[in-house]
């Protein structure tokens, strides 16, 4: 499965870089392909590309706060969650973004 994503916490610091981290890792041991945009006090970083968003079978928002370019994802299915979520239970978050994509 593809998976693109935004973590932002309303500060834009460690939570958000943790929740990237917590995503990518748990993703990848269980044979996903993921790419995550960060949003926060640094702006953006690690921007998704219009490939990968094209390419992507979900999207995951792991936001505190409100961010920018959702427009994006327009057409996708988009799971929304907790940025806590993410950190400590992203096994669930990963479960929760594939049986939204079968949904799809």
């Amino acid at each position: 499965m593809n998976i693109v994503g935004i973590t932002a916490c309303p500060t834009g610091i460690a939570h958000t870089y943790m929740a990237q981290s917590a995503l990518l890792k748990k993703a990848k041991e269980l044979g996903h392909s993921i790419s995550i945009e960060t949003q926060g006090a640094m702006g953006i970083e690690s921007e998704l590309s219009k490939k990968d968003i094209t390419a992507a079978d979900v999207v995951i928002l792991a936001v505190g706060c409100a961010v920018d370019k959702l427009e994006r994802f327009e057409g996708k299915p988009v799971l929304k969650v907790e940025i806590k979520d993410a950190i400590s239970k992203s096994a669930q978050v990963i479960s929760d973004a594939e049986q939204l994509a079968k949904q799809q």
